[in-house]
């Protein structure tokens, strides 16, 4: 690790101070570090070929005129993409669903626009986390060694 000196306003520390304590951080490092993984992240232009982890949200009317159809023939349609997939009743029109997603940051992109496009789609987000596999060989304890991938999450793109 490296120590490194900032300097902030009076206006812009006490702002810190108040994200630290409300956020639950034992010190101001701590919340810096995420604050700016967060916006590196968010301003990066990740290579459209890296591999990533998507958590796909939105909020969406059931009873938009085939809307329930469009986005299940979506799902299908890109099913190499999807590991898991949420759906809650939020009220008697509404439903929130996640999608966990796994690819190609384009892929991921193009899936995404594709949901949250729809007529009837109302609120939604992507947030990409970046990857890495790293294949290896050895015993879990379960019989012989076999080769297999392991997810390792990357700071950044």
């Amino acid at each position: 690790m490296q120590r490194i000196t900032i300097t902030l306003p009076d206006t812009l520390c006490a702002e810190l101070d108040s994200f630290v304590a409300t956020r639950r951080y034992d010190n101001r490092s701590e919340a810096v570090r995420d604050l700016l993984r967060a916006g590196l992240r968010d301003s990066a232009q990740s290579p459209e070929t890296s591999q990533a982890m998507g958590v796909l949200s939105y909020v969406y009317g059931h009873d938009t005129r085939d809307l329930s159809r469009r986005l299940m023939h979506h799902h299908h349609d890109h099913h190499a993409l999807g590991v898991t997939t949420n759906h809650v009743h939020l009220d008697h029109d509404t439903c929130l669903e996640t999608a966990i997603l796994r690819g190609p940051v384009a892929a991921l992109r193009a899936y995404a626009d594709g949901v949250l496009g729809q007529r009837g789609v109302m609120h939604g987000n992507l947030f990409l986390i970046p990857i890495e596999a790293h294949h290896h060989t050895h015993d879990h304890g379960t019989g012989p060694q076999s080769p297999h991938e392991h997810l390792h999450v990357k700071d950044s793109f």
